[in-house]
C-alpha cells in the first residue's frame, strides 16, 4: 500500500485505539478523538474532510450504547447515520475512500444459519435500525466505501463484555449469562489487522457491504466461561434472555458468514478464542 492521508475518527475507542496502532506505519494518520470530530455535531465534520482531504476516513466512532439508544434514539440516529452521511457526501466529493463500521443488530436473529450481506435487515432495536440508516446514507451518497458488519467486540481498550467480566468477577461470587443468544466475538485488534490487510488489496470496484468477524461461534455464557478458563473465577450459570430483561431486544443468532470477505480479498480473522487469548495477554 503506497504511503497515503488518513483521517481516523473514534480516535480513542476499542476500534480506534487499533486502527491507530495498525496503520501507524502506512501513511500520515490524523487520529481524531470526539474533541476534534464531535460526531454528534455532524455538519462540523464538512469542514475537518474539507481541512484534512484524506485519502482514506477510518469512521471507528459511533454511538454503541445498545440500551441508551432506546431512550436517546434522536442522538444515536445523528451519530450513526446522519454523521456517516456527511462523512459520504465529503468522501465522494473528494474521491476518498470510506471505511466505516456497522453491526450484526441489522439482523432480527431469527436465520438458523449465518448472516449472509444479501440477506434481508430487520433491526430489533434503536441501535441496529440507527446503524442500519448509516448503512443506507452511505450508499446513496455514491461515493466510494467499505462497511465492514461486525459483532460482540472486545479488546483491553473501551467498554466491552470481556472488561465488564474480569470487573464483575472482582466484585461478585456469582455471575448469571444469557446462553440463548450466540455470536462470534471478535477483538478489536484482529478487526483492526483485517482492515489493513484489505486496504493492501483494496480496489474501487470491490466497494460494498462486507461481514467481518473472528471465526467460531459461542452464546455469552460461553464467552464468560472462555474468558474465566485461566484464572480465578466467579461462579459462572446459564440463564435465558427472559431473566435478563434489557430496554433493547438482542438478536438470537448474530452469527455473519465471513465468505465474502475471504473470496474478494483472502482476508480471514482469527479464531475468536485465539483473540480472546490475545486480548487477556495484552492486558
Amino acid at each position: 500500500m503506497s504511503q497515503r492521508k488518513f483521517l481516523l475518527l473514534g480516535a480513542r475507542g476499542q476500534v480506534g485505539t487499533e486502527l491507530r496502532r495498525s496503520f501507524a506505519d502506512a501513511g500520515e494518520v490524523i487520529a481524531c478523538d470526539r474533541r476534534q470530530a464531535d460526531l454528534s455535531q455532524p455538519e462540523g465534520l464538512r469542514e475537518l474532510v474539507r481541512e484534512v482531504r484524506p485519502d482514506v476516513i477510518l469512521n471507528a466512532a459511533a454511538y454503541t450504547a445498545v440500551d441508551r439508544a432506546e431512550s436517546e434514539p434522536e442522538l444515536a440516529m445523528t451519530i450513526n447515520a446522519t454523521a456517516p452521511r456527511v462523512l459520504a457526501e465529503e468522501a465522494a466529493k473528494t474521491g476518498a475512500l470510506l471505511v466505516h463500521y456497522s453491526t450484526d443488530y441489522v439482523f432480527d436473529g431469527t436465520k438458523d444459519g449465518p448472516w449472509v450481506e444479501t440477506d434481508a435487515t430487520n433491526p430489533l432495536s434503536v441501535y441496529g435500525k440507527t446503524k442500519l440508516a448509516g448503512e443506507r446514507a452511505i450508499q446513496e451518497a455514491g461515493g466510494t466505501y467499505l462497511i465492514f458488519r461486525t459483532s460482540w467486540v472486545f479488546g483491553p481498550h473501551g467498554h466491552n463484555f470481556l472488561l465488564t467480566m474480569l470487573r464483575l468477577g472482582k466484585e461478585r461470587p456469582q455471575l448469571r449469562i444469557v446462553d440463548d443468544q450466540i455470536g462470534a466475538p471478535t477483538s478489536s485488534a484482529e478487526i483492526a489487522r483485517a482492515t489493513r490487510a484489505v486496504l493492501e488489496e483494496f480496489t474501487s470496484a470491490e466497494g460494498g457491504i462486507y461481514h467481518m468477524t473472528c471465526s467460531g461461534q459461542t452464546s455469552w455464557y460461553g464467552f464468560a466461561r472462555a474468558i474465566f478458563a485461566d484464572a480465578p473465577a466467579p461462579e459462572v450459570l446459564p440463564i435465558p434472555s427472559t431473566e435478563y430483561p434489557t430496554p433493547a431486544k438482542r438478536p438470537r443468532n448474530s452469527v455473519l458468514s465471513n465468505e465474502k470477505l475471504k473470496a474478494t480479498f483472502g482476508v480471514a480473522l482469527s479464531d475468536w478464542q485465539e483473540a480472546l487469548r490475545q486480548a487477556l495477554k495484552s492486558l
